[in-house]
């Protein structure tokens, strides 16, 4: 040991052949890892979707577009993934499995709009157009077209 400290020229060979002896198993040991095959990954879609206003057109900011994968029996899985519209109504999404999904778009003030799609191709472009929701029916407005006077439950009189 005292013969590595005085003696340069032995600690230069002994480090050399250490640090030689290190990088020899660093490469033995890491060869398997670069050898290993990865395994392909499976076919995804990248997904846009355009978000409009159905009665101007114009871009729909701050929408939700929840996207869910749909098994064999048209029921939808656990998990899934929320996206927001932009300022241009827009939002998209690289990496999307092929198979059935299931959008769902959600914005205040308009009806909620849902559909099952096949995703089966490299990209898809979705534009929905949001609608206002609708006005409700109550039996205590007057309706045009509708008898006042007649009652549906009561049976005619013979004559």
């Amino acid at each position: 040991m005292t013969i590595l400290l005085t003696d340069s020229r032995v600690f230069h060979r002994r480090s050399a052949g250490i640090g030689l002896a290190l990088l020899m198993t660093a490469i033995g040991v890491a060869n398997p890892v670069w050898a290993r095959s990865k395994k392909p990954q499976p076919p995804s879609c990248n997904l846009t979707f355009l978000v409009l206003k159905d009665y101007n057109g114009k871009p729909l900011r701050n929408a939700a577009v929840v996207l869910h994968p749909v098994n064999g029996k048209d029921k939808q899985q656990n998990g899934g993934l929320e996206l927001k519209t932009d300022a241009d109504g827009k939002a998209s999404y690289d990496g999307i499995p092929y198979g059935k999904l299931r959008v769902q778009i959600l914005a205040n003030g308009f009806q909620t709009f849902g559909q099952d799609y096949d995703i089966n191709e490299p990209s898809r472009d979705f534009t929905v157009k949001m609608k206002r929701p609708a006005g409700q029916y109550s039996i205590y407005e007057d309706h045009p077209g509708g008898d006042k006077d007649a009652t549906p439950n009561t049976p005619s009189k013979p004559q």
